[in-house]
C-alpha cells in the first residue's frame, strides 16, 4: 500500500492492517482510530494515522473455517442429490460445496426487516418485480448454487425465474453475515456476484450494526453507500429508498 497520505476506504484500510473490515467499523464506531466522515455517512481513513492509533492494540483475527474440500467440481445436480442435515444449509460456489449452520435468530430478524422494507419501496417503483428470500436457489453456470438471504428480481428480468430456482444474476442481492459465514459473503460470493454481473451486493451486518452498499462500476464493486447504528442510508440508485438502520436492529 503506497501514498499513505491518501483518504482510503474501510476496505482498503482492513487488507492493510490484515484485520476484517467488520473490526475496521467496529474501531470506527469506538473511535480507536481516526477518520473523515463524508457526505452521506461516507467514512474514509489515513493508513499512517489508522496504524498510529493501533500500534498497541491491533488484533489479529482468526480465519473462519467454513469450505469442505470437493473431490470434483460440484454441479447443481449434484447439489440437488446432496441428503439434507438439519441444523445445515449448503451451497456450491464455482464447483466447491459450502456448509453452514443454520441463521441464527438475530439474522433471521434482521433479514426479514431489511425484506419488509424492500418490499415496500419496490412494489412502488416496480410493480413487476419480485423480492425474494432464502431458502430459494439461486445458480450461475450450473457450478454456482448460492441461497441469498434477499435479494431483488426486476420486472425486466422475468425470464430467469423458473419454476424451481432463479437462474441468472438477480439486480439485488443481500448477504446477513453471520459469523461462520462473514468471510464467505465478503470475498468469495463477492467475487462470484461480480463475475456475474450482479449489479447491487450488500453487506448487513447485525453484530456490527453495519449495512455496506456495493454497485458496479465499470465491471468492479464500488462502495457507494453505507452506515452503521442509527444511521439513514440512501443509495444513489435507488431514488426514494431511504433506510433507518435504526429500525432493523
Amino acid at each position: 500500500m503506497t501514498g499513505d497520505k491518501k483518504l482510503i476506504t474501510a476496505q482498503f484500510l482492513a487488507e492493510a492492517l490484515d484485520l476484517s473490515v467488520e473490526t475496521i467499523w467496529r474501531y470506527t464506531r469506538e473511535k480507536k482510530i481516526p477518520y473523515v466522515e463524508l457526505r452521506n455517512k461516507q467514512y474514509r481513513y489515513k493508513l499512517d494515522d489508522a496504524i498510529r492509533a493501533l500500534t498497541d492494540s491491533t488484533v489479529q483475527e482468526k480465519a473462519v473455517e467454513y469450505k469442505t474440500k470437493p473431490t470434483k467440481k460440484l454441479t447443481y445436480q449434484d447439489y440437488l442429490e446432496l441428503p439434507e442435515e438439519p441444523g445445515y444449509r449448503f451451497e456450491i460456489l464455482d464447483g466447491m460445496l459450502i456448509k453452514d449452520p443454520s441463521p441464527n435468530v438475530i439474522h433471521q430478524r434482521v433479514s426479514r426487516r431489511l425484506q419488509r422494507i424492500l418490499e415496500d419501496y419496490f412494489w412502488e417503483v416496480d410493480p413487476q418485480g419480485e423480492i425474494f428470500n432464502a431458502p430459494l436457489d439461486v445458480t450461475f453456470h450450473d457450478v454456482t448454487v448460492v441461497q441469498p438471504d434477499v435479494f431483488y428480481v426486476s420486472g425486466e428480468q422475468k425470464q430467469i425465474v423458473k419454476d424451481a430456482r432463479i437462474d441468472g444474476p438477480p439486480t439485488l442481492v443481500v448477504e446477513v453475515l453471520s459469523p461462520s459465514s462473514s468471510r464467505k459473503d465478503r470475498l468469495q460470493k463477492l467475487r462470484i456476484y461480480q463475475g456475474v454481473q450482479v449489479q447491487h451486493y450488500w453487506l448487513v451486518n447485525p453484530e456490527e450494526k453495519t449495512l455496506e452498499c456495493f454497485s458496479l462500476r465499470n465491471g468492479v464493486y464500488a462502495l457507494v453507500a453505507a452506515g452503521m447504528d442509527e444511521d439513514i442510508v440512501e443509495h444513489p440508485s435507488f431514488t426514494g429508498l431511504a433506510i433507518a438502520l435504526k429500525g432493523l436492529w
